[in-house]
């Protein structure tokens, strides 16, 4: 995918690493806003509309989380968070509050790239689904064309994760798939090892076409495996 003429919005408090994300991002085609505070981010974002947020946890002002929260309420832009804790709750709390994924520092540069990169190709609809129809999985209905789905013909409200998600396994109902196949098919690429971000997703997933999320029917776990979806 071309980045050349994508926005992106860098996020960071620490002037030196800014400037050398700004740099960096600029050598790769991407047009580079950036902000070194939550509530700057804020503003920048609902200004300029970025394609792809890259943001940091520690913020002045408002931190990451919030601001995470507060964009989540209105845009469906992708948002990497960068930390410098280690603390899995920090990850799985900005995984609850919308973002879609996230890199602990310090990290590789070439592996923000390609997280960047992954992000950016998932949020277009690939050129697959475009070919796809509606697929029936018992009362469920997905519709990867419109990107839409429905549980007893009633309109399901997915984040863009949540929805690719759904659709990888409406493709191949009562199939089982492993959490590292899913990272790699539906976010794009290995996750390091930690899958985490899958079972948040499915339980966001249960929350919404489960009649009783605690006792899911259709998004069922294969314990020691992963996940399948059934009619």
């Amino acid at each position: 995918m071309s980045t050349v003429g994508r926005k992106i919005l860098v996020v960071e408090d620490e002037p030196a690493l800014l400037e050398a994300l700004r740099y960096n991002f600029s050598r790769e085609g991407y047009q580079v806003v950036t902000a070194s505070d939550g509530a700057e981010a804020l503003e920048r974002a609902r200004q300029e509309r970025p394609d792809v947020i890259v943001l940091d946890l520690m913020l002045p002002k408002l931190d990451g989380l919030e601001v995470c929260r507060i964009l989540r309420r209105d845009m469906t832009v992708p948002i990497l968070m960068l930390t410098a804790r280690g603390e899995e709750v920090d990850r799985v709390v900005g995984l609850e509050l919308g973002a879609d994924d996230y890199v602990t520092k310090p990290f590789s540069l070439r592996e923000l790239l390609a997280r960047v990169r992954a992000m950016l190709r998932r949020a277009g609809m690939p050129a697959s689904l475009q070919q796809e129809g509606v697929m029936r999985v018992g009362d469920l209905e997905v519709d990867p064309p419109r990107r839409q789905a429905s549980v007893e013909g009633v309109s399901l409200t997915l984040k863009p994760r949540e929805f690719d998600l759904l659709a990888f396994l409406a493709r191949s109902p009562g199939l089982v798939f492993t959490r590292e196949r899913l990272l790699e098919k539906v976010w794009g690429y290995h996750y390091a090892g930690d899958s985490r971000t899958v079972d948040v997703h499915v339980r966001w997933l249960r929350q919404k076409i489960e009649k009783d999320p605690q006792n899911p029917q259709h998004l069922l776990t294969v314990r020691g495996v992963g996940y399948k979806l059934v009619g």
